[in-house]
């Protein structure tokens, strides 16, 4: 392994390609389909400012539906019935408000430095760079650990969902979900964004069809004519009582309980920047899909928390049967206790679809994660290829390699309860990956500050920055801590819930502890700080045609 990537000399090489006078480069005919990743003088050299060896091949509709499909997942068909029986129809609500607003302030931070910044792997890379190279490989261990290992809980999540029909051997569903996320991603980089677009269609097309059914439920329009209004609110009631405690303790705490199921709903939305280093045009694409997978991600998730806390009673024992597929949803719980038949089924096929879609997106940002890593001088350089494709074979073959973990569901005892704590890392993880995100964005503004450049010219500007870099930073830092705090109640300790809450946060402190220690790392003055090597040079992009008829300019600003 070479040494580390230095931002002081990153930045005088950045500086000097950014002052020099160059011929844009021009796209052959045979290259109008992808931009090379080295697309520019400013975004040419591999390893000086995160550029890697991939190729530039999803388009605008790539990315927006890849955040559609990172954000929308069995948290929101199933997880929310869990949060409803904790916290109430209002505690339900308020939950995934504040969590949602959390998310907006992130994806402000993160949507600018991608846009600028289309890097390999984006995340760890804008740690390294902007506060130190030891929380750049922290993060990369963290969050790409987390991830990679949950691809064998999708796997799994799948084989309980096809349970609902059948009692085929889930031995043989796991092997064919890992047979097809397997070759999704050794693939063609275009094919990943395809399957997106497809799977997270078929989500978003089965959200809105609940969101109707809702609907009709509550204005009595479901075969049993029962208007249900907000019934629910008033009995049981806006608010449970968490484990008995009574008052306004007890639906506080019954409140904040709610919000680690919120973050894991909400958790994914943020990988639609990793894509930023194999998208033809980040300039345009990733602000685009940034504000617009945001706000209808948001949008989804509020109205969905609504209706869900008017359809069906806290109280209902079916919510927390832990059943895994249909029969656990809030939304299918309903609709049989209103009469309705077939869409039970249906929207299994959407849970099943959520599964594998969630374990193929997990394996891409394992394997970008691991690029990102190369490309920083933090892994072995072999990481770093690619084939014909611009597809890191190796890295996708290492992240794929946690997928096999799936047939551990198979068994009992130790193993199952092992798995199901691997499990619960990916929202802490996700959760300080926001952290960590807001805090390269204050220190990336502080550098610009520092070094004179006015954020009002770059092509994404986040909006209320820097202040909602802090609300996110902070908003994050304050659930992960809280996250376990049902264990401190009286009466309620167990050691095993204690580390399957907090495992994720040793997890993320001990790499970046002896990455610091053994490399001897700095923290990046704001002076000296790299922002210049590694901009995107849109020159190179074939243009798009711009939007003329109706229809056209429907489809562009749904897509």
């Amino acid at each position: 392994m070479s040494d580390s990537y230095n931002p002081a000399s990153a930045a005088e090489y950045g500086a000097s390609k950014l002052e020099a006078d160059h011929e844009p480069k021009k796209c052959t005919e045979r290259e109008e389909d992808f931009v090379h990743s080295a697309s520019g003088e400013l975004d040419a050299v591999y390893g000086v400012g995160g550029v890697g060896h991939t190729q530039r091949r999803l388009k605008a509709r790539h990315v927006t539906f890849i955040g559609f499909g990172g954000g929308i997942g069995t948290g929101l068909f199933i997880g929310t019935g869990a949060a409803l029986a904790k916290a109430g129809p209002l505690g339900l609500l308020l939950a995934f408000m504040i969590v949602g607003g959390i998310l907006w302030c992130v994806m402000e931070s993160i949507g600018e430095l991608a846009t600028l910044f289309p890097t390999a792997g984006s995340f760890p890379h804008f740690a390294t760079r902007f506060v130190d190279p030891a929380l750049g490989f922290t993060l990369a261990i963290s969050y790409g650990y987390c991830y990679t290992i949950a691809i064998a809980s999708e796997v799994s999540a799948a084989a309980v969902v096809v349970s609902y029909w059948t009692d085929i051997t889930p031995a043989l569903v796991i092997t064919v979900g890992l047979a097809a996320i397997f070759f999704i991603n050794i693939m063609n980089v275009r094919f990943y964004g395809e399957a997106e677009v497809i799977t997270a269609s078929i989500k978003v097309l089965c959200f809105v069809g609940l969101i109707i059914v809702s609907l009709v439920i509550t204005l009595g329009g479901a075969p049993n004519h029962d208007r249900v209004g907000f019934r629910y609110w008033n009995n049981p009631g806006p608010f449970t009582q968490y484990n008995g405690i009574k008052g306004s303790t007890g639906q506080f705490l019954a409140f904040f309980s709610a919000f680690i199921n919120a973050s894991f709903s909400f958790i994914g939305v943020e990988t639609v920047v990793v894509a930023a280093a194999e998208t033809v045009n980040p300039h345009k694409s990733i602000p685009k899909a940034v504000h617009r997978v945001t706000y209808r991600i948001l949008f989804f998730y509020v109205l969905g928390a609504l209706l869900i806390g008017m359809i069906i009673p806290s109280n209902d024992p079916s919510l927390v049967s832990g059943s895994g597929n249909a029969n656990s949803s809030p939304f299918v719980i309903a609709i049989k206790n209103s009469g309705i038949q077939v869409l039970p089924s249906i929207v299994n096929a959407c849970i099943l679809t959520s599964a594998w879609s969630a374990g193929n997106s997990y394996c891409y940002i394992g394997a970008r994660m691991i690029v990102a890593m190369a490309v920083d001088r933090q892994a072995p350089q072999f990481f770093a290829k690619v084939n014909r494709w611009g597809v890191p074979y190796w890295a996708v073959l290492v992240s794929f390699a946690f997928g096999p973990l799936a047939y551990l569901s198979l068994g009992s005892g130790g193993a199952a309860q092992a798995f199901t704590w691997l499990l619960n890392l990916s929202t802490v993880a996700g959760l300080l990956a926001w952290m960590t995100l807001c805090i390269c964005f204050i220190r990336y503004n502080h550098a610009c500050r520092a070094q004179g450049i006015d954020r009002n010219n770059l092509p994404m500007k986040g909006r209320l920055q820097p202040y909602a870099a802090y609300v996110g930073a902070i908003g994050s830092a304050i659930i992960v801590i809280f996250s376990g705090f049902s264990v401190f109640l009286k009466g309620n300790w167990s050691a095993s819930n204690f580390i399957a809450n907090y495992i994720g946060i040793p997890i993320y402190i001990v790499p970046f502890v002896l990455w610091k220690v053994f490399k001897k790392t700095k923290f990046v003055r704001a002076s000296e700080m790299d922002l210049f090597s590694g901009r995107f040079n849109p020159d190179s992009v074939p243009e798009e045609k711009a939007p003329t008829t109706l229809w056209e300019k429907f489809l562009d600003w749904l897509l």
